[in-house]
């Protein structure tokens, strides 16, 4: 019988070695990825162009789709073994036509960094009526992978990295009303509902794919600075947070605890490419290695640690349900 990490059966550190300092470079150290294929989404900015940077200098050939071709195209230019292609992850369409494309090529895939992702934003809804947050950085996780499954299944070998965010401690999934068209917007709530979601497909993706030599992830890279995920975030929020003071300032100790963005994402590496994960998935990963489980209050929110309802098997099983539902994707996984 195969294990999994239902209820968190598998969430205990294996003590890799790597923890919250540790950045791109060590973790690689030592990997040869010649020969793969990497899609990494949002793999233009941030902790996204640092993994791609990171998994092309090990060899692999890695494709970054991007909204603003001209901005990828400008911060992608000096790396080798980068292919450049257009997606919308806010479009299902988009996704489509670059998956599609994908297919074509016949190739396999090997590793799936969805990386992109929105943070804090002020209600919006794409085509759909989906609040931009679920849909952004959870259903195009979802619908992409989806697209792609024939491709992960070619690798023989394949993982799928989802990054999250220890903010899914900020909610659980709402299954009741996940597009707040019955009750007031709130963008914490919002942001930590799709995060939820995502560790949730990590758990569900890895139990259902590994029959197919695919494992998949979830991770949370850390509090990182020079990163643009935040940029629409109001001051009081941050305030309400307790990481700013009075006068819209960072607090010295919010300062100092920051992740550099070569740290930051690390942890999607070492869960892209570590061998110490062959025979693990479905685990939520922060700092280089497999997270603590907690038992949480809802509404609470600690420093490190997954929320057990974030790996609960019955709300995995039916967000993938809800899930095929909203993007109108079946996505059996065989």
């Amino acid at each position: 019988m195969k294990q999994n990490n239902y209820q968190g059966a598998l969430q205990q550190p294996t003590g890799s070695g790597f923890n919250a300092t540790s950045t791109t470079n060590d973790v690689i150290k030592g990997i040869d990825l010649s020969g793969k294929i990497a899609i990494v989404t949002g793999g233009n900015t941030g902790i996204g162009l640092e993994t791609t940077k990171t998994l092309a200098a090990a060899g692999a050939t890695v494709i970054v789709p991007a909204r603003d071709s001209n901005k990828a195209k400008a911060n992608l230019a000096d790396i080798a073994r980068v292919e450049l292609e257009s997606m919308d992850l806010m479009d299902p369409a988009s996704i489509d036509a670059f998956a599609e494309k994908f297919l074509a090529s016949g190739r396999p895939l090997h590793i799936l960094v969805n990386n992109a992702g929105i943070m804090w934003v002020p209600l919006r809804r794409d085509s759909r009526g989906i609040e931009s947050q679920l849909a952004t950085n959870y259903l195009a996780q979802f619908h992409l992978t989806a697209r792609l499954w024939p491709a992960l299944k070619k690798a023989n070998g394949a993982r799928v990295v989802n990054v999250s965010s220890q903010g899914h401690q900020f909610a659980p999934f709402n299954f009741d009303d996940p597009n707040f068209l019955n009750h007031e917007y709130e963008t914490l709530q919002g942001y930590g509902q799709s995060k939820t979601a995502s560790n949730l497909f990590s758990l569900e993706l890895d139990t259902r794919g590994n029959a197919h030599n695919v494992r998949a992830y979830a991770v949370h890279p850390g509090s990182i600075g020079g990163t643009e995920l935040a940029r629409e975030a109001p001051i009081e929020l941050f305030q309400q947070m307790g990481f700013y003071d009075a006068e819209g300032k960072i607090l010295p100790e919010v300062a100092a605890s920051l992740k550099t963005i070569a740290q930051g994402a690390a942890t999607t590496v070492w869960c892209a490419a570590s061998p110490a994960l062959d025979t693990t998935g479905g685990v939520y990963c922060e700092d280089a290695d497999i997270a603590v489980l907690l038992n949480e209050t809802p509404g609470s929110f600690n420093t490190g640690g997954v929320y057990s309802y974030s790996l609960d098997e019955d709300n995995a099983k039916k967000l993938w349900i809800l899930s095929e539902e909203m993007t109108g994707i079946s996505f059996p996984v065989n």
